[in-house]
This record gives structure tokens, sequence and C-alpha cells, in this order.
């Protein structure tokens, strides 16, 4: 185990994770950096148990979890071969996370982690256009690609438009089906802010990722075609995941 001690020491590996993700996740950084172009064969699992110090099921385990996040695809006997590429997610006037998904070739899903009704913080009252204290639906929400999570969302709605929203998104599992049953099928976004974080461990965990990982942060407002704020969200996509595109308007 000299090897991953050894990681851990330069801070490439965090104590305390599960081996097989610890694998995955240096792998997964070694080909966001571009040290395994795609289409580049990686090295065998005898090779990679050796490097850090595991067993070959251990290898066998990180590689398919690299496989899942459609980072490598297996080809029988011959190995296991690099299929990456993030996701492209244009920040456009109509922004729409399932066709972005769609586009990419990919499965999109959406799962309601919590839902709350309460009043609104000051900077998304500011956002929703609504007087301090009003009452909001917060909505916490996990995004995903072929079942791989790619974003976690924090999203308010005036409680007053959507006192029900929690249980449409559980029926419908998307934001965009959820403002379309509310009747805001044509709604645009108005605003989008961008930075960067990095995950603490309560995201890390929610988004299969190691602690200290950067986040790409957008912060945004959609509203109704009478200009109405209707939505706001926090979101924090998984930077080793996805690319944010911003589109210019004609």
């Amino acid at each position: 185990m000299a090897q991953a001690s050894d990681m851990r020491m330069n801070g490439g590996v965090p104590a305390g994770v599960t081996l097989w993700r610890q694998i995955a996740d240096d792998i997964e950084q070694a080909i966001v950096r571009g040290d395994y172009a795609s289409g580049t064969k990686l090295p065998g699992e005898l090779e990679i148990a050796e490097r850090f110090g595991v067993n070959r099921h251990t290898v066998r385990r990180a590689l398919a979890e690299l496989s899942e996040r459609g980072l490598v695809r297996a080809e029988r006997g011959s190995g296991t071969y690099v299929d990456a590429a993030r996701i492209a997610y244009p920040i456009r006037e109509r922004t729409r996370f399932s066709e972005i998904i769609g586009a990419s070739g990919r499965r999109a899903g959406g799962r309601l982690l919590s839902s709350t009704k309460e009043p609104a913080p000051r900077d998304v009252a500011l956002r929703l256009d609504l007087q301090p204290g009003s009452m909001v639906v917060r909505l916490d929400i996990l995004r995903s690609a072929n079942r791989v999570p790619v974003s976690l969302s924090t999203s308010w709605l005036p409680l007053e438009i959507a006192p029900d929203a929690a249980r449409i998104y559980r029926m419908v599992r998307s934001v965009t089906r959820l403002l379309g049953y509310l009747g805001f099928a044509d709604y645009r976004r108005k605003e989008t802010r961008l930075s960067a974080a990095m995950a603490d461990t309560v995201q890390a965990a929610k988004l299969r990722l190691n602690p200290g990982r950067p986040l790409l942060v957008v912060d945004s407002v959609d509203v109704a075609a009478d200009g109405r704020p209707i939505l706001t969200s926090h979101a924090r996509f998984a930077a080793d995941r996805v690319e944010l595109v911003v589109e210019n308007r004609d």
C-alpha cells in the first residue's frame, strides 16, 4: 500500500475514501488532464493493481465505475479504452437540462433529495422579485447523465405559483416538465452567473467525487413569457464531467 499512501501524502487521494473510488478518481483526473487521450488504451489491470498496491478485483471495480461515468469502454480480449468527453452544457436563453443531456447521447435523470416550504432568503427574494420573507418552495435535486451524477441543484419557486412543486417533480422528474405542468412551457433564462467552488464532504458524496474536487457553480433566474421571475437556481456541476459553454446571442 506504499504507493496509495504516497498519493495521499501528495494530496492526490484523501484518506478514508473507498479504495476503488480512489483509483477511479485518480484515473478520471488523469483523463481530464489529458494524460490519456480519447481512444487511448489504459494500462492493464495488473499494472494498475501494482501501481496502487491493491488486488485486481479492486481495479475491476474502479474500471466499472469509470465505465458508468462514461469515461472508458471495455473491449473483450483487447483491454479498456478511454472514451471520454465532458458533456458540453450550453448556457443560453432557453437552457433545458434534459434536452442538453439527451443531445449528448445520454439519458437524463433527476432525483428529488429534499423539499421544503420556507421564507425566501434575502438573495432569493431579490432574484424572484418578492418581498423579503415571502414563502417559497425549495427543491434540492440530484441530476444525472446515464445514472452518473453531474450536478446538485437547489431551486426556489414562489409558493403562490407552485404549492405542489415537490409532488409534481416526483411525478415528472424534470424541472422543464414541472414548469410546463404549471403552465410555463415557454420560460426563458433571464440571468446566469458563473463561479467556482470546491466540493465539501456532503456534495462530494452525492456527486461521487473526492472532497475538494472542483465544482462549476451556476446561479440563474428563469422568467415566464411576461418577464415574471418564476424560478431561481443554485447548481453545482462536477467540473470533471461537464463544461459550460456560454453562447452569444445574435
